[in-house]
């Protein structure tokens, strides 16, 4: 027998890449940023949308259910602003001091010997300065925000783009008061409707997911994907990621794993961490090397 073909590479690692969601997953809830940043979002949609007060925050809140963003959900109602302005006023007054360093987190992630990513439906102003904080800006080996999948050309959309884009986005039932909310579509109350599309490409759907995918050159088979919003995280186990809740112990469909918070990474997923010995490892096809590798 050839020397070569005494040896041979172990299989390859389970997991290659680790892609973490940002807000209230890198750092929790109880920060309190979120809360500021949905009190913001809704100082927009009065004062620079001019809506009814009263219909604010319940309509900020659908929306973000329908569409991932209270954004997105704007601009499928043919709400017409500028991307940039409007994530300025909704991150720019932020306290991110607020925010601390987070040695834990960077400890583990540097100890991870897979590629980490971000996959964030915020804009890249507000993953560096959140990162930043956290003391993680240096974790990470790409990072996919709202620019990456949204090209500042298409912050305005022609009138001929808001028409193409009223098209199904999905099927729900709604009640009367929602409805109102939903004045400029045609809504049946309680009863299957239509909502229409939104121009903006962001998670939770399957598109913002493809083209991170191919942006970060990710096998979703072959991935870990760690985000707080449980649609997320079923579409991404729709689209083949493995999925880690972040926020909870409590598992749900479409959850392979839940933490109460990401410092829980080691406990939950030790396997992560066997992924350089493995690739590194290599089996002798002799019957002593096989004894050695099982008492590796």
């Amino acid at each position: 027998m050839d020397f070569e073909n005494k040896y041979q590479q172990a299989p390859e690692p389970k997991y290659e890449c680790l892609l973490f969601d940002l807000d209230d997953t890198l750092y929790p809830f109880s920060s309190g940023l979120s809360a500021l940043i949905t009190k913001n979002i809704q100082e927009y949609m009065l004062h620079k949308l001019h809506m009814e007060e009263s219909k604010v925050p319940e309509l900020c809140l659908s929306l973000y259910k329908d569409y991932g963003t209270t954004m997105a959900g704007l601009k499928a109602l043919g709400y017409n602003f500028d991307y940039d302005d409007c994530h300025g006023f909704v991150h720019g007054t932020l306290p991110y001091d607020i925010l601390k360093p987070d040695p834990v987190l960077r400890h583990l992630l540097q100890s991870l010997p897979i590629r980490k990513c971000i996959f964030t439906n915020a804009d890249k102003a507000h993953a560096a300065r959140a990162l930043a904080r956290l003391g993680l800006e240096d974790c990470f080996d790409g990072i996919v925000c709202f620019e990456t999948l949204n090209p500042t050309d298409k912050s305005t959309a022609s009138p001929d783009e808001k028409d193409s884009n009223l098209t199904c986005l999905q099927t729900r039932s709604v009640s009367r008061d929602e409805a109102s909310l939903f004045g400029a579509c045609s809504i049946d109350v309680d009863a299957g409707v239509m909502l229409p599309k939104t121009p903006v490409v962001c998670k939770p759907f399957e598109e913002a997911f493809e083209q991170a995918f191919k942006i970060l050159n990710i096998n979703p088979q072959r991935t870990v994907f760690f985000d707080d919003s449980v649609r997320n995280l079923q579409t991404g186990k729709q689209l083949g990621l493995h999925t880690v809740l972040v926020g909870t112990a409590h598992r749900t469909k479409g959850v392979d794993y839940a933490l109460e918070s990401i410092h829980n990474i080691r406990e939950a997923l030790p396997e992560l961490w066997e992924a350089d010995k493995n690739s590194e490892c290599v089996k002798y096809s002799g019957e002593v090397a096989i004894e050695t590798s099982v008492e590796a």
